[in-house]
């Protein structure tokens, strides 16, 4: 069996050898990791992989191999029975009908409802307009359609209109390897350049050299500068998981193109909005997050700040204290914006989503009038503009 694993392994581009398979097996034989999957998981990472940059390949090969074998969502099993959730039908409703569905009328509302659904709930319920169930049009439940409501135990989103999400999600990092299918990515990056010589004397100088030499009758004078780097120093922050899974691909490209082009650049996750935290390995996003007030006050403000994201989401993830999809942020996402603005003296958002798309109202709008209408397309045109607005 182990065998096939460590083939799937290499199979996802990790740089596994048979020695590293060899103390893996070893290291079974001695007992430290035994009948658990957690720990499995992190001893087969220990001795398999040799760089972090390679986890999310080797967690994709993991997941695809040992798929079905443990389920990990046992807070939603504990408290909403699995017979309440089956998707034995799904509601597919028109235009018309689904303009007849009124709203509960606001993210304040959907909460209390929802606490005393789950006070009188006794059963399962299908097809309803009223309790927590699968395929009708209640505000909470799955494979169904709502206006605003709370998705529950369904694996991907239909509609996009849920303001809450409950269920285990796993984000992925971005791979930075990713060789790039559009050059004209990093040819757009270089119009934010501001080049400098910094660290070691440890290339030669040509020009100064023969000068030098000239001057010296003759005798070779070499002279040495320092390697010319591009100074601008850059925070960048993606948006992962939910609506922007098709963009994957072209956020790493964006993302392995910056890699090169700056030195100076930091990365952050955050999904959907900005709040009081955000983190770099999605793996671990619940444990180790890093304070959005660390990052206010350890960058300067010179910082050229980018954030990368669809801007598609329930507004009172936006407007709202609580109104994360996710968890209960004690400040409106806004505010949390705002100080970023505040601190920074550039930066704009860059959308994957065709300009034409946008519109101007909900989520989108919001967004855009947050960043002063910095708010540019994920294109190599729309990369230019971006850069040029940094550069200012």
């Amino acid at each position: 069996m182990l065998i096939d694993f460590f083939l799937e392994v290499r199979r996802a581009r990790v740089p596994a050898s048979l020695r590293e398979f060899l103390d893996l097996l070893e290291a079974l034989q001695k007992r430290l990791a035994f009948a658990d999957m957690e720990e499995f998981y992190y001893l087969s990472r220990l001795c398999l992989v040799k760089d972090e940059r390679h986890f999310d390949k080797f967690d994709r090969a993991f997941q695809a191999y040992f798929e079905g074998i443990e389920n990990l969502d046992d807070l939603l099993e504990a408290l909403i029975p699995d017979d309440w959730l089956r998707a034995e039908f799904e509601k597919h409703l028109s235009e018309e009908e689904k303009a007849k569905i009124d709203s509960l009328g606001g993210l304040e509302e959907l909460i209390e409802t929802f606490k005393k659904r789950m006070e009188e709930q006794q059963e399962r319920h299908a097809g309803g307009n009223k309790w927590i169930g699968t395929g009708g049009t209640s505000p909470f439940g799955a494979n169904g359609y709502n206006p605003e409501g709370f998705r529950i135990g369904q694996k991907n989103g239909r509609h996009g209109r849920a303001v809450k999400v409950w269920e285990k999600r796993e984000f992925k990092d971005l791979d930075d390897s990713v060789t790039l299918g559009i050059r004209n990515i990093k040819v757009a990056l270089r119009r934010l350049r501001k080049f400098a010589r910094q660290g070691a004397a440890d290339q030669l100088d040509m020009d100064d050299t023969i000068r030098s030499t000239a001057r010296n009758a003759g005798y070779l004078d070499l002279k040495m500068v320092p390697e010319r780097h591009n100074a601008v120093k850059v925070l960048i922050f993606f948006d992962v998981g939910g609506s922007m899974d098709p963009h994957v691909r072209v956020c790493e490209e964006l993302f392995s193109a910056a890699r090169l082009e700056f030195k100076h650049m930091e990365y952050f996750y955050f999904h959907n909005f900005i709040y009081e935290s955000v983190w770099k390995n999605n793996i671990r996003r619940m444990n180790e997050t890093t304070s959005t007030w660390d990052i206010l006050h350890k960058y300067t403000p010179d910082y050229k700040v980018i954030f990368v994201g669809d801007a598609t989401m329930a507004p009172y993830e936006i407007s709202h204290p609580g109104g994360s999809i996710e968890h209960w942020n004690e400040e409106a996402g806004a505010t949390w914006f705002q100080r970023i603005t505040e601190h920074f003296r550039k930066v704009v958002w860059i959308n994957p989503l065709p300009e034409s798309y946008w519109g101007n109202g909900g989520s989108l709008g919001m967004t855009k009038q947050l960043v002063n209408d910095h708010m540019y397309p994920l294109t190599v045109e729309g990369l230019e503009s971006a850069m040029k607005q940094l550069s200012k």
